[in-house]
């Protein structure tokens, strides 16, 4: 009898073994990625999932040949299809990066060049990989662009980074990637800055093309929503180290490492669940009538686009009372939220805290409601003076309202202890903090005044899953404690089921449903409101009991 023969498997698109990236002398730890090894496979989505630091951006610059100058491959090969890419020639790495092998990065704004037009850059890769003439690249452009969803194409490919926004700047660098046809998509937390259905909309667009096109896509995330909603297999990186590797069903609902239990329980999971919130008494504040509409564009033949950020806004915050506002990027929720602080004038309408319309005040009068009206910024760096230690920058509110500069010293290590930081980290610099610990620093400033209402601007949105999940904590500790107002702005709506006790759904300037969290997420009345939660990514996907009744730092 003839043996029967046995196909041998194809070999894997990549193949990781052994990668060691050495880090800088001095460095908190010897490497950025120690020993790992990994392979991904023809018409597979990998998602790569571990906090800030765990070496997951570090794998993907490898990969692509960007590793910046001050870290070293070690040890370890990268092996695409077969051939290893570190030991090719400049030239051979050039040819594979941006043909056989392209990457998304996580901010286009920032990958894109500003002083060359979208289409312009599409056709500069097109122009490297591809013998196009400039007729053929200037369609193929065109033809990228409608294929991941631009309106107007012809028109757009025209245009500046700077005149698209969020979501089209992703779509342009998603064309960009898919330019030449890669076999190898990386993409790089590509939607952790969208909103709730832009982001629907980029996930169903990678995974509608690495289907088509039979891709491999190395997909970097911190959002297990995301894992749920796209992943075949699921990686989990911590420290450098790959910690555990199996199917996307196998990691989310039955986690081995004690790391991978203690992000998925960190996931936010209470939707529709919070206790009604009791409105006792007049509000703390009352917003009624807000309108807003900012002019942009125009020129001397050319009418300026109005859009308008505020129609008829009404809005009722009570004391002790947490409200979230939720919306897409460019509804309006911060321009309501710098209205109510006094960063910006609304066209018209009232504002009333404590029965005093601030619209009425001129800015001598405005002075004292700013210590009891503070901000929290979306951006902890942005926002806090780099020149500056952060004992000085959290003194330097009260110091300015007449309090000593000793006793504002002391009330600023005492609150940095509340937020959960060692005293002694007065006397260090703002570059000095992670991301989380930075936005500890800037609720600890907003709190060093006394506030009676704290206005929250996306405060979580750039966190990884767990360290989101102890600001959430720390901030609805700080409302019980000092009974604080909240107003709670973001597009997540995980998040707001955490730690809102009203909610209220914003639409192209327009407030369309206001109801307690649990009504609101449990039986929504608007249109909008279904879409946007419909639109969560991963919604059918639920935490494994066993790590949704403990604390995130528990669930080891």
């Amino acid at each position: 009898m003839a043996a029967i023969s046995v196909a041998e498997p194809p070999p894997p698109l990549l193949d990781v073994r052994g990668l060691s990236i050495a880090l800088p002398d001095g460095a908190d730890r010897p490497f950025a990625v120690d020993n790992l090894s990994f392979t991904l496979n023809p018409d597979e989505i990998l998602c790569v999932v571990g906090e800030s630091g765990s070496g997951k951006s570090m794998t993907a610059h490898a990969v692509m040949g960007l590793l910046p100058p001050s870290v070293r491959l070690a040890a370890g090969g990268l092996f695409f299809r077969d051939t290893n890419v570190l030991t090719q020639p400049e030239a051979k790495r050039r040819e594979l990066r941006g043909g056989r092998i392209a990457m998304i990065f996580q901010e286009p704004m920032t990958a894109l060049n500003p002083l060359m037009r979208v289409g312009e850059q599409v056709e500069e890769s097109l122009r490297a990989h591809t013998p196009l003439d400039r007729a053929g690249r200037r369609a193929r452009v065109q033809e990228l662009f409608a294929q991941v969803g631009l309106p107007n194409p012809a028109e757009l490919v025209r245009s500046y980074p700077f005149r698209l926004s969020g979501g089209q700047r992703q779509r342009v660098m998603i064309a960009l990637a898919l330019a030449c046809e890669p076999d190898l998509l990386i993409a790089d937390e590509p939607t952790t800055a969208l909103d709730v259905t832009t982001q629907k909309q980029i996930l169903d667009l990678i995974r509608r093309i690495q289907a088509e096109r039979h891709m491999g896509v190395m997909f970097i995330t911190h959002d297990f929503g995301v894992v749920a909603e796209i992943a075949h297999r699921v990686a989990v990186m911590q420290n450098g180290k790959m910690v555990e590797i199996g199917t996307a069903a196998e990691v989310l609902n039955r986690p081995r490492h004690p790391y991978t239990r203690q992000l998925i329980a960190a996931v936010p999971h209470t939707m529709g669940q919070r206790a009604a919130f009791a409105r006792v008494g007049e509000p703390l504040l009352r917003a009624e009538g807000i309108n807003k509409i900012f002019r942009v564009g125009g020129g001397l033949f050319r009418k300026a686009k109005e859009v308008v950020a505020g129609h008829e806004i009404a809005l009722t915050i009570h004391a002790g009372e947490t409200v979230g506002l939720v919306g897409e990027s460019g509804s309006g929720k911060s321009t309501l939220g710098r209205s109510i602080v006094g960063l910006m004038k609304p066209d018209n309408g009232h504002i009333f805290f404590r029965g005093t319309d601030l619209m009425t005040l001129a800015p001598r009068d405005f002075r004292p409601f700013r210590r009891e009206i503070q901000m929290v910024f979306q951006d902890p760096y942005a926002s806090l003076n780099p020149r500056r230690t952060v004992g000085d920058i959290i003194a330097q509110g009260p110091v300015a309202f007449g309090e000593s500069p000793s006793v504002a010293r002391a009330k600023a290590e005492e609150l940095l202890g509340l937020v959960g930081l060692d005293g002694n980290a007065a006397g260090r610099y703002p570059h000095e903090f992670s991301g989380g610990q930075r936005q500890r620093i800037s609720i600890a400033r907003a709190l060093a005044m006394g506030p009676s209402l704290l206005i929250a601007d996306e405060p979580v949105s750039a966190l990884d899953v767990s360290v989101q999940a102890q600001v959430l904590g720390l901030l609805d500790d700080i409302r019980r404690r000092f009974n604080l107002s909240m107003l709670f702005i973001t597009h997540d709506l995980r998040i707001a089921s955490r730690v809102c006790d009203t909610i209220a759904v914003m639409r192209r300037g327009v407030i369309v449903e206001t109801g307690p969290a649990d009504r609101v997420f449990g039986d929504p009345r608007h249109a909008y409101t279904r879409a946007l939660l419909d639109a969560i990514p991963g919604r059918g996907w639920h935490v494994p009991a066993e790590l949704a009744q403990c604390p995130a730092e528990l669930a080891q």
